[in-house]
């Protein structure tokens, strides 16, 4: 079973926000975040795993991750895919960088994975914490 990592979306406002960032940043390039360690588990990640974005806490997106390499810097690069996945929300605090998820942990997609359809990040995760989603 894959392993994923899961991050805060920094700045993003919700769903939409993120989605467009990426999707702009897909036009210029491959997207990749940058981080200062090579997971010590990359090779459970990269090509299965995918990173799970945290908004107003709670995981509500994942972005495959293609690969992991070099940056400037002697940095590590995070390679993803540029086109969201919306998922199940589920609760999750905030945290610096990156965590690990499990498989068994990690919330499944969205049908459609339709960003309209979505509820907002807030009231998904207050919802998903009365077990009502």
């Amino acid at each position: 079973m894959p392993l994923h990592l899961t991050k805060v979306a920094f700045g993003a406002a919700g769903v939409e926000d993120l989605a467009e960032r990426l999707r702009i940043r897909g036009e210029q390039g491959p997207v990749f975040l940058t981080t200062r360690y090579l997971p010590k588990r990359h090779e459970e990640i990269a090509g299965q795993g995918s990173l799970f974005w945290i908004i107003k806490h709670a995981l509500v997106a994942r972005s495959p991750i293609l690969s992991f390499g070099e940056a400037e810097g002697g940095r590590v690069a995070i390679h993803i895919d540029p086109l969201l996945r919306l998922v199940h929300p589920r609760p999750k605090r905030a945290h610096q960088g990156w965590r690990y998820l499990e498989a068994a942990d990690a919330p499944i997609d969205l049908a459609g994975g339709e960003a309209e359809a979505v509820l907002p990040a807030s009231l998904a995760g207050r919802l998903a914490e009365l077990g009502l989603l």
